[in-house]
């Protein structure tokens, strides 16, 4: 059976559950409500399915300057995965409601820059698995703990200074927020309005058609002109806390444009010090 490293639809999940190889993540989370997701999972989830919370288990909010959701640091990211019964030799399938923008893609990357190669995405994920009538269950397993040993690609994790070094080098930095607030139009969430100096838009929703992802070959011909020759380590991408980001890596590296590096801060991390520049409309 071919490994899953990007996306994987809710029939082939279904087909694979049992398997001794395979662990499901049930990543879904509210920004309005931090606590639904974890009910809904209580709830109902995939057979076997751990839960990921964004804010406890994806993110180090002890952190300062880090943006609205903090990257965690390697060694208790790392925990959680042996908490989880992870280990490096396993597939893993992160899902959270629909399309991938929050948690679960957020939840790819991490793995995905400690070197863990065969995790991807359920593509459309609880809402699509649930609209098929696919199987389901209140159960919350108790994984035996490992232990996972890993540290981070430290090329694809990046701070303010370092995108400021990649823009002075020429580098491309992609802002995965909807245009009005890329453009500085609305900003419904952080103080300040408007984007990074030098950086690019193109919004995560754009990856989508109805709910899943674009094919890959749609996916690759719209990125191309985007990327315009750059290489996917002259890349960096962000948002608004380094979340919907994933999206676009997640996205990118489906369509064969994998490496970029994500931004933990974003906007929120970006602004967090006022002598940052701050640039708003189109360019």
């Amino acid at each position: 059976m071919s490994d899953w490293t990007t996306l994987v639809s809710a029939e082939d999940l279904a087909a694979a559950l049992g398997r001794d190889d395979l662990i499901v993540v049930d990543a879904r989370f509210g920004l309005n409500d931090t606590a639904a997701g974890e009910d809904a999972y209580r709830q109902a989830h995939v057979p076997g399915a751990r839960y990921a919370h964004l804010d406890r288990d994806l993110s180090d909010h002890r952190k300062s300057g880090g943006g609205r959701h903090p990257w965690p640091e390697a060694d208790d990211f790392t925990a959680a995965l042996g908490r989880w019964g992870i280990t490096p030799q396993h597939q893993v399938v992160v899902y959270d409601n629909g399309d991938g923008a929050l948690a679960a893609a957020r939840l790819w990357f991490l793995l995905r820059v400690l070197g863990h190669r065969r995790v991807a995405v359920l593509d459309g994920g609880w809402q699509r698995w649930t609209a098929l009538g696919l199987p389901s269950d209140d159960l919350v397993p108790t994984p035996a703990a490992t232990r996972y040993e890993a540290g981070y690609d430290a090329r694809r994790v990046l701070d303010a200074q370092d995108v400021r070094s990649l823009l002075d080098s020429g580098g491309l930095l992609i802002d995965a927020r909807a245009g009005e607030r890329f453009r500085g139009e609305v900003e419904p969430l952080d103080r300040v309005a408007g984007h990074v100096p030098g950086a690019r838009n193109r919004p995560y929703a754009n990856n989508l058609a109805d709910g899943r992802f674009k094919s890959s070959e749609t996916l690759a011909s719209e990125f191309a002109p985007l990327l315009a020759g750059y290489a996917p380590a002259q890349t960096a991408v962000m948002c608004g806390s380094g979340v919907t980001a994933c999206h676009h890596l997640l996205a990118m590296a489906h369509a064969g444009f994998d490496g970029a590096a994500l931004y933990t801060g974003s906007w929120s991390g970006w602004i967090e010090d006022p002598q940052r520049p701050v640039a708003t409309g189109d360019e």
